[in-house]
């Protein structure tokens, strides 16, 4: 089944450019233009994952991303912010939830760029799968229908 991520982005270009990639990845992707639309499509489709631009009409993607990781129906989503900043803001990104970062001017780069953003988005799908079946475990042995050790 093919993963669904969603595009929080307000450029036309970098959407169009994020949707190429992405499409011939294989991924299906959902758009929002501003952090407002993006949280609520957040909690309507529940995407397997979150491209999210930090400077977005509105909400801002700073508070789009604290309000994803403090809501139990969205907290478990993996966002990756897609964006220009600072390095130092990067930490401050990742302690607020973010599952990792990546720097939109590397989009330039002409083959690596693509390739390191799709390595990316590949290892945190694949990490979000395995915090998910650790959780489902975890529960099923709560529940006492889990192997005993």
């Amino acid at each position: 089944m093919k993963k669904t991520i969603l595009l929080v982005e307000d450029s036309k270009f970098q959407k169009l450019a994020s949707e190429k990639i992405l499409l011939k990845a294989g991924y299906l992707v959902l758009f929002a233009d501003d952090g407002e639309e993006g949280l609520r499509l957040a909690g309507e489709c529940m995407p397997d994952l979150i491209l999210l631009d930090l400077l977005l009409p509105g909400i801002a993607g700073e508070q789009v991303l604290y309000s994803l990781k403090r809501d139990a129906l969205t907290e478990h989503i993996p966002v990756i912010v897609v964006s220009q900043v600072a390095p130092a803001q990067t930490a401050i990104l990742k302690a607020g939830g973010a599952a990792d970062y990546f720097e939109k001017s590397r989009f330039q780069e002409e083959f690596t760029g693509e390739r390191a953003f799709l390595a990316m988005i590949s290892k945190v799908l694949r990490e979000s799968e395995e915090r998910s079946k650790a959780r489902n475990k975890d529960s099923l042995v709560g529940r006492g229908q889990g192997a005993s050790g």
